[in-house]
């Protein structure tokens, strides 16, 4: 048999094993993990039995992360069963920072339990078990499972389906049904700690029963996941939902409801600032504003088969099956087609850009909802965008400059991805439209961002249900990602709500439809900054931009003159007047991550002057107060970061 390994070419007789052959080609050393064989991923136990090109995997690689994690889980799975024998294994993937496994216990598991099964885990590892992959037909498989008393593999091995391999991996006394791939043994594992304990329902699904979710994390060293484990120490301090209620930015109200928080004034106040800076750039852009009502009939949903595709995210008001139930609006489109409909259009009228600083509404899963990521009731800068097929791509490439210029002004466009999210043909129920319109519309997409040149990755089943979309993607400070911006081609609802207008020719025809957002949701993208900055946002950004400082009484009067002249010109000022010391006067300004502190004392009332101090607690000396606004208004004006 012929391999290509790396940029060697070797002939090797079968029987051979993928390290075999790796160390035929000396590409094999105690860093390699697994391998891609022809593409698929293999551990390196798997025999050959054709030519192939391989590729070694080290823990620099994701999949090599990935078999090394899920074998961990593996380690961790074994220990809970020597512990607690009772316990009842689910499954337990590797994830984007570690590992978990779901165990079904009557017991909870608390941080003593923890610390015993990580104990249980070194020995394991210690002993340094090979995993050894079998296969069973399908009874053997079940009767297996049964005999060890795992409900949940059996219902796992119910749904393989018939003639795919049913495969399991032991390593000494513990079998998993599992598919790999897998480590040579757990003596590998050589740093790891167990993160956490929550719960999670089977299947994700409510009405399930309650498992017990371990979190774990692994590294090939100590140093590594030392290292790792600072990260989430800092993660942890720019959370958003800590950060933002210590900084009065936001809060929640057990009275009000899960997922629908409270904006303080200085939260508020920067969604505000937010909200100008996008309507004022679209306007500038050609984007024509609208504002549409917060629900509607359900017959404007029936139309845009959100009824059909979209009921359960939707806060329906009144009975479903009466024709005046009214339900809460998910998202604009359906509504801005109507202004759209106000009168006939013709190809003059093309392209119609609307917009909107839309509040929607969407049933999210209780389980799902965190602080200001993912809520309940959100506003979005949302538009449509009507075209014909020769503007097309031109309005599209105009919706991600947009977007692109939103996201490099925050300061977030080195954070971000983009997902091609197509439809899934194998689940036609989620989708309106044919195959034909399906292929016709992310061929068009495919086209336009393949000459874009923007670096996708492809979603598949991660369309909305009436066509394929570009999601911006980003992580929060744990590594959870959330789709930011949307922008979507949709060749199909106009049909649906008959839109037309009249081409050169004179025939009417559908327009093509853009949905966009520019900046997303504000309440999310206002999180991200909070991660972003840590709370010390960008003095255009930031809810209170100066803080005046007297040092005694004697200084009010030309504190508060300071003071008046700042907020005549539209900066965002705070005065300081309470009987303490300025020391602890610029301590507390400094927490709250104020961006300028102006101290003024006798020697700065004679002169004219304020002594200026930023938040990095770096002392800037004393200048003229007209001198440091002129340097303010700047950094606002170019929005400097």
């Amino acid at each position: 048999m012929k391999f290509k390994i790396l940029d060697k070419e070797i002939v090797l007789e079968a029987p051979v094993t993928v390290y075999e052959a790796l160390r035929a080609a000396e590409a094999s050393n105690n860093k390699v993990l697994a391998a891609k064989v022809n593409g698929e991923v293999c551990e390196l136990t798997a025999p050959l039995s054709a030519d192939a090109e391989i590729i070694p995997l080290t823990f620099e690689d994701s999949e090599g992360k990935a078999v090394f994690r899920h074998t961990a889980s593996h380690v961790m799975a074994q220990a809970v069963k020597r512990l607690f024998p009772d316990v009842k294994l689910t499954i337990g993937p590797s994830v984007d920072d570690g590992f978990y496994y779901d165990f079904d216990s009557e017991v909870p598991f608390t941080q003593e339990m923890l610390t015993q099964i990580e104990g249980e885990m070194k020995k394991i590892v210690k002993e340094n078990l090979k995993l050894e992959r079998f296969l069973l037909p399908r009874d053997e498989a079940i009767k297996l499972m049964e005999e060890r008393n795992e409900p949940y593999k059996v219902l796992l091995i119910a749904r393989i389906p018939e003639g795919e391999d049913i495969s399991f991996y032991r390593q000494g006394e513990f079998v998993d049904l599992c598919a790999g791939p897998h480590l040579f043994s757990t003596g590998a594992i050589k740093a790891f700690k167990l993160t956490q304990c929550t719960g999670a329902y089977w299947e994700g699904k409510s009405e399930n029963k309650m498992l017990q979710r371990v979190y774990g994390v692994a590294y090939p060293n100590k140093t590594e996941m030392e290292e790792y484990l600072a990260r989430v120490e800092e993660a942890k301090k720019r959370d958003h939902n800590k950060l933002g209620r210590e900084l009065e930015l936001f809060t929640t109200s057990d009275l009000i409801g899960q997922g629908l928080p409270i904006l303080l004034p200085k939260g508020a106040r920067m969604i505000q600032i937010l909200q100008r800076f996008v309507e004022d750039e679209e306007q500038k852009r050609g984007w024509l504003l609208t504002k549409t009502p917060y629900m509607a009939k359900s017959d404007l949903y029936k139309v845009s088969g959100h009824w059909d595709h979209y009921l359960d995210g939707m806060f329906v008001l009144g009975d479903p099956n009466d024709k005046e139930c009214m339900a809460l609006r998910p998202m604009t489109c359906p509504f801005q087609y109507q202004a759209y409909l106000n009168k006939g259009r013709s190809y003059r009228d093309l392209p119609l850009r609307y917009n909107e600083t839309s509040t929607l509404f969407r049933n999210e899963a209780s389980g799902e909802m965190h602080g200001l990521i993912r809520v309940r009731q959100f506003t979005i800068s949302e538009g449509h965008l009507m075209c014909t097929p020769e503007q097309l791509e031109d309005e599209f490439r105009g919706c991600l400059e947009l977007a692109i210029y939103m996201l490099k002004t925050l300061g977030l466009y080195e954070d971000v991805s983009y997902r091609f999210s197509q439809w899934d043909p194998d689940d036609r129920e989620k989708y309106i439209g044919t195959p034909e319109q399906w292929d016709e519309a992310q061929g068009v997409m495919k086209k336009i961002l393949d000459h874009l040149e923007i670096p996708y990755k492809i979603g598949i089943g991660e369309a909305a249900f009436y066509g394929p979309k570009l999601d911006i993607q980003i992580k929060n400070v744990h590594g959870k990602e959330d789709t930011l911006i949307t922008i979507q081609i949709d060749q199909m609802l106009a049909e649906k709500f008959g839109m037309e207008y009249v081409d050169r020719d004179g025939v009417k025809k559908n327009p093509y439809i853009i949905h966009r957002t520019s900046i997303g949701c504000y309440e999310r993208t206002l999180a991200l900054l909070i991660e972003k900055y840590a709370g010390a946002f960008p003095l255009w950004l930031a809810p209170v931009q100066v803080k005046v400082l007297p040092i005694g009484i004697e200084q009010h009067e030309a504190a508060e003159a300071i003071y008046d002249k700042l907020t005549s010109l539209g900066m965002r000022v705070e005065i300081d007047e309470r009987n303490e010391k300025i020391g602890y006067k610029i301590r507390e300004a400094q927490l709250a991550k104020i961006p300028y502190m102006l101290v003024i004392g006798a020697k700065e009332v004679e002169e004219g002057t304020v002594a200026v101090r930023s938040r990095k607690a770096l002392d800037m000396g004393a200048m003229p107060v007209d001198e440091f606004i002129n340097m303010a208004l700047e950094e606002i004006r170019t929005k400097a970061r």
